[in-house]
């Protein structure tokens, strides 16, 4: 009944979906607690007796499960907060997941490989999480390359702009942005900026772009060059060559 009361159209448009789940998760747990204790209660189970007699056993139980509570304490400071939300996108330990799940005790999140990832909640409240969803609606990325000495720079630069205006996802055209960063080793080197909103499938629009840059270049003749060594040698005098 609350499921159905929480979660029905009515109500979904006054409070977001993740807010909703939130409460919703709340207010299950919250049920649970009382309904225990309700039916401790009815079979004449003293609370406070049962606490007291078994205060030695809880403070042993409280040490060896110290970071279980932590990860239930999280867990409630997530649904209550709302830092962290069901579809929020964040990069935990440098891999970029989608929250699908938010429990007590654990979290759910669904890698760019689509594999299912379990997180303790004390991990995501304690450590240092980027949330991509935080950010503005678009957020800027870039692509890194370089060329041989000798291109035209100017071409360059209208190549690479014009590689990203090609993507239909790339958004904010009018701030993509192609840069001379650097004189590098054996290239010169430049940096494409884009904005885009589909932050979690990042990577593949990034790998559609480059293929449009490589077609580009190629049709333009711009040379992306590979490191080379220069080998010189030399006669050392007494050698006797065979």
């Amino acid at each position: 009944m609350i499921r159905k009361a929480i979660f029905r159209k009515k109500s979904l448009e006054r409070i977001e979906m993740s807010n909703a789940y939130s409460l919703y998760q709340i207010i299950k747990y919250l049920l649970w607690i009382i309904s225990i204790l309700f039916m401790m209660q009815t079979l004449g189970i003293s609370i406070t007796v049962l606490l007291a007699g078994s205060a030695a056993l809880l403070v042993g139980i409280g040490l060896g499960l110290q970071q279980t509570f932590n990860d239930f304490i999280s867990g409630i400071i997530l649904l209550i907060e709302g830092t962290t939300k069901i579809g929020d996108v964040l990069e935990v330990d440098g891999v970029v997941v989608k929250i699908q799940e938010i429990g007590i005790r654990t979290s759910k999140g669904l890698t760019r490989d689509d594999i299912v990832v379990i997180i303790p909640n004390s991990y995501i409240t304690t450590n240092k999480v980027i949330n991509w969803s935080h950010q503005s609606k678009k957020t800027r990325f870039r692509i890194n390359v370089g060329v041989a000495y000798g291109s035209d720079v100017d071409l360059v630069v209208k190549v690479l702009e014009t590689s990203a205006l090609e993507h239909p996802e790339i958004g904010n055209k009018e701030h993509i942005e192609a840069r001379f960063v650097d004189f590098g080793n054996s290239s010169l080197d430049f940096q494409l900026l884009f904005f885009s909103d589909n932050v979690f499938r990042i990577e593949k629009i990034k790998s559609e772009i480059r293929k449009i840059i490589n077609r580009k270049f190629i049709e333009n003749n711009i040379t992306i060059p590979f490191p080379q060594v220069d080998l010189h040698v030399r006669d050392v005098p007494g050698t006797i060559h065979g």
